[in-house]
């Protein structure tokens, strides 16, 4: 691994600020993904409509956030397992400054590029 202890704490800052506001947002969007009442004495269709698709919204960047966190807490574990800033696929040390632009990336940037062809 090339990368220095300073750059690895300073990585492992940026993933636990990044998990921190993925949380603060998770919270902050539950009431957003909760399920649309369809009582209509209440709310007119066009209203429901709006709400469904706020809904849909907000559960599709809830799927995202997870995904996210997930990438996150696999860059903290490997971190802790001393495997972090090394390829997933070619084990070839990752550029410090592809992990400084995505500190949750696990592919360097040759293999990520072969595997979005």
């Amino acid at each position: 691994m090339s990368l220095t202890d300073t750059e690895l704490e300073q990585l492992r800052a940026a993933l636990l600020a990044q998990r921190a506001a993925l949380d603060a947002t998770r919270e902050a969007n539950a009431e957003a993904s909760s399920t649309v009442e369809l009582d209509q004495t209440r709310v007119g269709r066009l209203s429901r409509m709006d709400a469904l698709q706020g809904q849909a919204m907000s559960q599709a960047a809830g799927q995202r956030r997870q995904q996210m966190l997930t990438r996150i807490e696999t860059a903290l574990r490997r971190m802790d397992q001393g495997e972090y800033g090394d390829c997933l696929r070619c084990e070839e040390p990752i550029a410090a400054a592809r992990l400084f632009a995505d500190p949750a990336a696990t592919l360097c940037i040759r293999c990520a590029s072969a595997s979005e062809q």
